[in-house]
């Protein structure tokens, strides 16, 4: 074999050797990229990542700063009404509660003061918001001054004087701007994040659409060096390990939408407080109304009781009903907070609906037709009957304003066994039922959702306070019982009262108390302890017109002088809450030294004691008319001289 045909057989294989090594120089260099271009895409999903969390920081923070802002609303509010109650009652340990809740204030401002440092557009209102707090404790200071050293009537005045401070309404429109800000702020971090976060996203797909090009050439030029290599298996690795931070990243979205939600329930706090102010404004509002009508009555019937007495009498009316309005919204706001102690009896719902006819008949009208279905076999449920007849009487008259005045209201009371959640929250067991319907335009659903929130009302402004359907749910749940609803608009309304069925004895028939001159005389001995000198000259002046010597008492703590100084005293007449002593504290203590005398509570907070600290005696709710006193003045001595025979006969 010549040398030239040994280089000729040997160039295949230097041929062979040389494409390998070109192949291997591909592969490797298709690696490097395709390594690079997974490095790189690596980054782009961490920097995305990091992004994110930086904005779901910043998002947190700032809905820190909102909520924080609406915290530090209500510990002012819960401040100042802290002071109220102390103004009021003259409790100290309420003077605490007010001091403690002004500096949680103070605390909550200084850390929306730091929480706010990342943005400056924030120190000018915050600065702003913090002399504002000061100027206001220093009013609210005052007041609280003035109650400690028992300055009541100065007390009072400053108080419902800062009631209207324009300092008030400052840190109110401060807090709001203040959220308002750092809501703009949000809106902005938000977007710039989503921003950045869509750009890693492009990245990350043209990387990745990249990386494909490379490992598909990197396969097509590299077939052998993978089986060799055993390519197969690290891409399966290299997918597990995809694959695993692609169920990081979708835990991570899942716990950031777990936070939205928090957040977004943290955000319907806020609203909530928002709505209580809007039921202190409603409160206020309609309040301001009747003391227009009653300062505006009073006022004109001073200008013309001389010139022309006639219409300084209708004047007179005027007021006098408009403190009559003003009574019940009172009365209806005690019934809702479940302040107002229900006096409970066996009552049978049809006979007292029937009983109610001519009421019914007055208030409504001629074009309202009144149907009348008894179905209740006689059984009795154990509630307030007066407070029963308001309910039904507010209903049939939110049913003629439904119907415009004009239709067919009809009122069904039943007997009926219910299953345990057949109605709302009910137990099993049995009840009686008391139904309204109308023919009226009906309701919506979102209508029926609302319509027993307190001051919640489809009416035109000044045609009601929204306090009827709300009092109506807070009596039958005092109940414990429930309110059914049915209603489609265009086919009228349905109420249904479930109360249960008291099965004890049924209430005996009254019989008047008989009023001897040994009982009730004509004229008695009376001491007033009454520490508001408005009412007390008031109820002194009462009482003469009624034919009856009066003593005055502005303190409880100097009645036992008086009443040891006066023994012809027959009955006490006192306040119940008031500085230094109770009422029902000072009557036990004169009670001690006088046991033959009468006693009257006069009241004008259902709260202020319950029944066993009244001692059995009679109470007087205020305001009272001069002829409800003189029949609770006849009843209380009455009651005495009943007491005192039983006492007797024992």
């Amino acid at each position: 074999m010549s040398g030239t045909e040994g280089d000729a057989i040997a160039e295949p294989g230097a041929e062979h050797t040389h494409g390998a090594a070109w192949r291997t120089i591909m592969l490797v260099v298709m690696a490097l990229l395709g390594l690079s271009v997974l490095v790189g895409l690596i980054f782009t999903l961490s920097g995305a990542n990091r992004q994110r969390d930086e904005a779901q920081q910043r998002e947190r923070h700032s809905y820190e700063v909102m909520i924080l802002a609406r915290t530090l609303a209500g510990t002012i509010a819960d401040a100042e009404a802290a002071l109220g109650r102390y103004v009021i009652s003259g409790d100290r340990a309420l003077g605490g509660r007010y001091a403690e809740r002004w500096q949680v204030a103070g605390a909550q401002i200084a850390k929306l003061r730091r929480d706010t440092a990342d943005n400056p557009e924030q120190a000018g209102p915050i600065a702003q918001l913090a002399d504002a707090y000061d100027a206001r404790g220093a009013e609210l200071d005052l007041i609280a001054l003035s109650t400690r050293y028992k300055k009541n009537t100065q007390a009072l005045g400053l108080y419902y004087r800062a009631g209207t401070s324009p300092r008030l309404a400052r840190i109110t429109a401060l807090l709001n701007e203040i959220s308002r800000r750092e809501h703009v702020l949000l809106d902005q971090r938000t977007t710039s994040a989503m921003a950045a976060v869509a750009h890693s996203n492009d990245v990350a797909k043209v990387l990745t659409v990249f990386g494909l090009f490379i490992v598909i050439g990197s396969i097509v030029l590299g077939w052998v060096m993978v089986q060799a290599l055993g390519f197969e298996a690290i891409a399966q690795a290299e997918t597990a390990a995809e694959r695993e931070r692609a169920e990081d990243l979708q835990a991570a979205v899942a716990a950031a939408t777990a936070e939205l939600r928090t957040q977004e329930a943290q955000l319907r706090q806020i609203q909530k407080m928002e709505a209580i102010g809007q039921l202190t404004g409603g409160i206020a509002h309609d309040f301001n109304n009747m003391l227009a009508v009653v300062l505006g009555g009073l006022e004109l019937a001073r200008r013309q009781i001389a010139l022309d007495p006639a219409a300084a009498s209708r004047h007179i009316d005027s007021a006098t009903e408009g403190a009559k309005r003003a009574a019940e919204l009172t009365r209806r706001l005690l019934a809702f907070s479940r302040e107002d102690a229900l006096h409970t009896e066996p009552v049978e719902p049809g006979a007292l609906v029937a009983g109610m006819s001519d009421l019914l008949d007055r208030t409504l009208g001629d074009a309202v037709t009144v149907t009348v279905r008894d179905a209740g076999s006689g059984w009795h449920t154990r509630i307030d009957k007066h407070q029963l007849e308001n309910v039904i009487l507010n209903l049939a008259v939110n049913a003629r304003d439904a119907m415009d005045g004009r239709g067919q209201l009809t009122i069904t009371t039943a007997g009926t066994a219910l299953s345990h959640g057949a109605v709302g929250a009910c137990p099993a067991g049995e009840y009686v039922s008391i139904a309204v319907s109308d023919t009226g335009s009906g309701m919506t659903p979102e209508v029926m959702e609302r319509v027993f929130e307190p001051f919640f009302t489809t009416k035109p402004v000044g045609k009601g306070t929204g306090l009827g359907l709300s009092q109506v749910f807070s009596f039958v749940r005092q109940a414990e019982g429930e309110v059914a609803l049915r209603s489609a608009p265009g086919e009228g309304t349905t109420v249904t009262l479930y109360l249960p069925r008291h099965t004890g004895d049924t209430a005996p028939v009254a019989t008047p108390l008989s009023l001897s001159a040994d009982v009730a005389p004509a004229a008695l001995d009376i001491l007033v302890v009454e520490d508001d000198p408005r009412v007390l000259a008031a109820t002194m002046g009462a009482l003469e017109e009624l034919g009856h010597r009066a003593v005055a008492c502005g303190d409880p703590l100097a009645a036992p002088a008086l009443l040891a100084a006066n023994q012809a005293t027959t009955l006490v007449i006192s306040d119940v809450l008031m500085p230094g002593q109770t009422g029902p504290e000072m009557v036990a203590g004169l009670l001690l030294r006088r046991p033959d005398v009468a006693v009257l509570f006069v009241t004008g907070f259902a709260g202020e004691a319950c029944e066993a600290e009244f001692g059995g005696h009679v109470v007087l709710r205020k305001p009272f008319t001069i002829a409800g006193l003189e029949a609770a003045i006849h009843e209380a001595v009455a009651t005495r001289g009943v007491t005192e025979g039983h006492i007797a006969a024992e």
